[in-house]
């Protein structure tokens, strides 16, 4: 049996899915996402104090 005229070919094999920690793409990405969490903690901690004191 010929299996060579099966299919395509699998594009995207052995390819990580991931960034590799201490790249610079990896550390300006998680940098990025990190500043938002912390943004958006401060905030909902703020809007829960205010709520609070009313």
């Amino acid at each position: 049996m010929d299996y060579s005229k099966s299919g395509n070919a699998k594009f995207g094999k052995g390819i990580p899915r991931h960034l590799e920690k201490g790249t610079k793409d990896a550390d300006d990405k998680s940098r990025a996402a990190k500043d938002q969490l912390l943004a958006r903690m401060k905030a909902a901690a703020l809007a829960k104090a205010v709520k609070k004191a009313d």
